[in-house]
């Protein structure tokens, strides 16, 4: 199963970075050089035309940085292997992560998608584990789990994706991770539990800092488009939303599923999720 690393060349910082969390795994990758919105004027009209699933504007190093996935679906669908992972260059591995990249049997048979990173953020999973060795376990996920640090893709669903990717206004995390969009709730995903990576922006560690490079656009996009301001929800909706979430539970423990915070283990260290994070990637 070949590894694809996503990166930029103006970021040698970056796949210095990434070049020592594979080595410290003793595991190869192959790099594959990220479009880079600098120097594609032309994705403003790209997005002009694009297919409108959200009110919210990619960011042009958005729409680049979907671009650069693409070129990884492109590379595994063309490929030999059955699967094939991709990496963006500020992702950070447990330390048996070797173990896992180095073999494909574990992967469910029926999988399409293998999320391997977490990002803090609680969603929903089976309840059912598969074990696939080294302490790790794979269960379904239905919740959306955004980010797309470090995933696994079937030949046959990187063959889908370029498909039904021709023209689309949404990020790349949620087109694979958000089971509202089709691309996503079309395929068989699953969790591994405890997480493969993550990105280093969770770490909070001085000695790794490769903050998000899509993380100021987004954030504009946000504030120009009036989704990042927020209002008190009046009595009533507060009622209606508390409601609903019971019924969500109940629905889950029904359908034999559960939410959760999917966990990540760094150099022999619990990862604890970071209390001030604002959700990102909102659509």
């Amino acid at each position: 199963m070949k590894c694809l690393v996503i990166n930029l060349d103006r970021s040698p910082d970056r796949l210095a970075h990434v070049t020592a969390e594979f080595a410290r795994i003793g595991a190869a990758f192959e790099r594959v050089a990220a479009i880079d919105a600098r120097e594609r004027p032309d994705l403003a009209e790209m997005q002009r035309h694009a297919m409108r699933e959200s009110p919210l504007r990619l960011a042009d190093a958005e729409i680049a940085c979907l671009l650069s996935h693409k070129q990884c679906w492109s590379i595994i669908a063309a490929g030999e292997d059955a699967y094939g992972a991709i990496f963006e260059d500020d992702v950070v591995f447990c330390d048996k992560a070797g173990e896992l990249l180095a073999d494909t049997g574990w992967i469910p048979a029926d999988a399409d998608v293998v999320k391997l990173e977490t990002f803090f953020k609680r969603t929903v999973v089976a309840r059912k584990q598969i074990a696939c060795g080294h302490g790790f376990f794979a269960s379904r996920l239905y919740g959306v789990h955004i980010g797309a640090a470090g995933y696994i893709l079937s030949r046959e669903a990187a063959r889908n994706l370029l498909e039904a990717t021709d023209e689309t206004g949404i990020p790349v995390d949620h087109l694979v991770f958000n089971p509202n969009v089709s691309t996503s709730s079309s395929k068989v995903i699953y969790q591994l539990v405890p997480a493969l990576c993550l990105q280093a922006q969770f770490l909070g560690d001085r000695q790794v800092r490769l903050p998000s490079l899509l993380k100021q656009q987004r954030a504009k996009e946000l504030a120009a488009s009036g989704m990042g301001r927020k209002s008190p929800k009046p009595v009533a909706a507060r009622v209606r939303i508390e409601i609903w979430r019971l019924a969500r539970k109940t629905a889950d423990l029904l359908r034999l599923r559960r939410r959760k915070i999917i966990p990540f283990e760094y150099r022999g260290r619990r990862v604890r999720p970071p209390h001030t994070q604002h959700r990102e990637n909102a659509l």
